[in-house]
């Protein structure tokens, strides 16, 4: 069995906002599975996206592991594959 982790998932908006203004949302959540992570991450930037949101859209998410290493990333130029 895998020891749980703990993941950060990041929600982000453009490329070209400073980095600290470019983070829209941050999760923590803790998991044995950096899988669960990635479908959390993708689950949040889905609800991200949605018309009804205030604001511009999230252009991308990515999920840090416990040691600060990014292990996923996802953006919306992604979804048209």
């Amino acid at each position: 069995m895998n020891p749980v982790e703990t993941f950060h998932i990041e929600i982000l908006g453009g490329e070209d906002e400073p980095e600290q203004e470019r983070i829209r949302q941050r999760v923590s959540m803790r998991t044995a599975s950096v899988e669960a992570a990635k479908d959390r991450a993708l689950r949040l930037f889905a609800r991200a996206r949605v018309p009804q949101r205030v604001g511009e859209p999230a252009e991308s998410v990515r999920v840090i592991d416990g040691a600060g290493t990014e292990v996923f990333h996802w953006s919306r130029f992604d979804e048209r594959g």
